[in-house]
């Protein structure tokens, strides 16, 4: 099964820093900073220099607050 990452950054939107927090599902630490970077990209139009990841935890599926992530998780589809 997958590991669930909670990443914790800030983002420059209208040249003001915002602060975000995401969980996703990921095979590493790694997998998810990319698809983080790929998800607030695309959705904001940023660049990875607009994007800055403070920290990222392993947290256990009990720990999700996301409604999707929780849905794949029970699903057991999280590739589809």
């Amino acid at each position: 099964m997958p590991k669930v990452y909670r990443v914790y950054g800030q983002m420059r939107i209208k040249g003001v820093w915002q602060k975000f927090t995401i969980e996703w599902p990921g095979l590493d630490e790694k997998h998810v900073i990319e698809r983080v970077y790929s998800v607030l990209g695309s959705r904001h139009k940023l660049k990875r220099s607009e994007i800055k990841i403070i920290k990222v935890i392993e947290i256990s599926p009990e720990e999700v607050e996301d409604r999707y992530v929780k849905d794949l998780l029970e699903l057991g589809a999280l590739y589809a």
